[in-house]
C-alpha cells in the first residue's frame, strides 16, 4: 500500500488534533507517513503547538508519522497526495467583523450565511485560487479536500476556475446522520439519509430504514417522548412546522425561516455582553491551546467538541480513504451537480449524496427539489454564483449584485452602504474590489 503525504493548509487551526485523531483511527488503510502543517507567520505559534501535540498523539498510538511545520506553502505542496484546506483569511478577528457589521443594518450577522458569509467568501476565494495555482504546478494529481468556509462557494470557485481535483466537506450531514442513528437506535448500515441542496442550505428529504422511507412518520411522531427536532443538532423548529415542511432542514435554514427571531437573539447576545460567536470562539481557542501545550496531553482533548467541529475528522478521513483505496462508498459532499438535482444548474456545486471512489465524487440523481424549498435554493445559488464572479473579476458592481441577491439582504441602498463598509473594514483583503472593475 502506497504511503501518503498529507498537507494541511491552515495547520494552526484548533481543529488539527481532530484530524490527527482521524488519521490514527484509519491508519491501517491510510498509511500517512508525512503530515505537513502549513500556515502563515501569524499562525506559527499555534501551528507549532499543534505539531508537538500531533507528535505526542502519534507516539502514544504507536504510529510513525513525520509531522512538520512549514511557512513555505510551495515547498510543502511539492509531491503531496492529499491537501486539506481549513483556513480563515483574516482570522477570527475578520469573522467578528462579518458577524458584527451586518447587525448595524438590522441584518443577520453570521460567518457563512448572509452578508457575513458573503464577505468571508470574497476574502477567501482569491487566496484559494492562488493555492490552486501552486497545486496545479507542484502536485497536479493531488486531491484537495476543502473545509474552508463557506465551503460550497469556495469549492465551486475552485472547480470552476482551476484544474484542481477538489471535494468540499461540511460536518453537518455526518452529525445529522449519527444523531438519527442514535434517535432510532439502529446501526448505520440500516439507515440512509438523502441530502439535497447547497452547503449550509441543505435538507434531508428521505430517511430510509431497511429500504423504507420513514421520514413522514418521524416528522409527525414523538419517539420515546423526544421530538425529532430536539435530537437533530441545532434544530429547534416547532414540530408542526417540520411536518408541514415535509423534510428535515439544515440548522442554517433557521436564518431564513425565522430571520426576525434569529436577529433578535443575535442582538440580545451583544446587549447582554456575551458578544459575538467569534468572540466566544476566541475564548474557546485560548483554553484549547493552553491544553494543547500541556506535555501530558497525548490524545484529542474532550474540550475540542465545544469548538463546533464534531466528526470533522471522520468526514475528511473517510472520504480520503475512499479516494486513495478506490473504495466505493456513499458520502455527503460538495461537488458539481451535473444534473443530479434537476432544479439547479449543472455547473454549480451542490451538497448531496455521492458515490466516492478513485474517480472522485459522483452525485446520485435525486431529481427535483421539494417545491417549498426550490425557490430559496435557486435564489441562494444565484447569489453564490454572482459572489464567485465578483471574487474572480474584482468587479465591485458584481459584488453589489451578489449582495442584493442574497435573501438575507432586503434593500439595494442598504446593500450598497453595507458593501462599502465591509470593504473598508476588511482593508487589504477586499481592496481588490474596485469602483466597477478590477483595480
Amino acid at each position: 500500500m502506497s504511503e501518503i503525504k498529507l498537507v494541511v493548509i491552515g495547520g494552526g487551526s484548533s481543529y488539527s488534533p481532530e484530524l490527527v485523531d482521524g488519521i490514527i483511527k484509519r491508519y491501517t488503510s491510510l498509511p500517512v507517513k508525512e503530515l505537513i502543517l502549513v500556515d502563515i507567520e501569524r499562525g506559527r505559534e499555534k501551528t507549532e503547538i499543534n505539531c508537538a501535540l500531533s507528535k505526542r498523539m502519534f507516539e502514544k498510538a504507536g504510529i510513525n508519522v513525520d509531522v512538520k511545520v512549514s511557512l513555505d506553502r510551495r515547498a510543502a505542496l511539492a509531491g503531496a497526495d492529499f491537501i486539506i484546506t481549513q483556513l480563515r483569511i483574516g482570522g477570527l478577528e475578520a469573522r467578528e467583523k462579518d458577524e458584527m457589521i451586518p447587525l448595524k443594518y438590522d441584518l443577520i450577522g453570521q460567518e457563512t450565511t448572509g452578508p457575513g458569509g458573503f464577505a468571508n467568501a470574497l476574502r477567501t476565494i482569491p487566496v484559494m485560487l492562488e493555492i490552486c495555482r501552486d497545486i496545479e504546478e507542484l502536485c497536479p494529481e493531488a486531491w484537495l479536500i476543502n473545509f474552508t468556509n463557506p465551503s460550497g462557494i469556495v469549492t465551486e470557485a475552485v472547480l470552476g476556475h482551476s484544474k484542481v481535483k477538489c471535494i468540499g466537506l461540511c460536518n453537518i450531514a455526518i452529525n445529522t446522520e449519527q444523531m438519527l442513528q442514535k434517535y432510532l437506535k439502529v446501526d448505520k448500515s440500516r439507515l440512509r439519509c438523502v441530502f439535497v441542496g447547497l452547503n449550509h442550505l441543505s435538507i434531508v428529504k428521505n430517511v430510509y430504514l431497511d429500504g423504507k422511507d420513514i421520514l413522514p412518520e418521524l416528522l409527525t411522531q414523538n419517539v420515546g417522548g423526544n421530538s425529532l427536532a430536539s435530537n437533530i443538532p441545532d434544530i429547534d423548529f416547532p414540530e408542526d412546522f417540520l411536518s408541514m415542511l415535509g423534510y428535515v432542514p439544515s440548522s442554517y435554514l433557521r436564518y431564513f425561516y425565522f430571520e426576525e427571531q434569529m436577529l433578535r437573539e443575535e442582538k440580545a447576545r451583544i446587549e447582554k455582553g456575551i458578544g459575538s460567536r467569534a468572540a466566544e470562539v476566541m475564548n474557546i481557542e485560548k483554553k484549547l491551546f493552553a491544553i494543547y501545550r500541556d506535555q501530558e496531553v497525548k490524545i484529542k482533548p474532550a474540550e475540542l467538541s465545544k469548538r463546533g467541529g464534531a466528526l470533522y475528522s471522520e468526514a475528511a478521513i473517510s472520504v480520503i480513504d475512499s479516494l486513495h483505496n478506490n473504495k466505493p462508498e456513499l458520502h455527503v459532499v460538495n461537488t458539481l451537480n451535473r444534473g443530479a438535482i434537476s432544479d439547479l444548474p449543472a455547473d454549480c456545486v451542490v451538497e448531496t449524496n455521492c458515490l466516492v471512489n478513485r474517480e472522485g465524487a459522483i452525485p446520485l440523481v435525486s431529481g427535483a427539489l421539494p417545491e417549498n424549498f426550490r425557490g430559496l435554493a435557486q435564489q441562494v445559488n444565484a447569489y453564490e454564483q454572482l459572489t464567485i464572479k465578483a471574487a474572480v473579476t474584482g468587479d465591485r458592481g458584481k459584488a453589489l449584485m451578489a449582495l442584493i441577491n442574497n435573501p438575507l439582504t432586503h434593500d439595494a441602498a442598504v446593500a450598497r452602504e453595507l458593501l462599502d463598509e465591509l470593504i473598508e473594514a476588511h482593508g487589504r483583503y477586499l481592496s481588490y474590489l474596485g469602483k466597477g472593475g478590477k483595480k
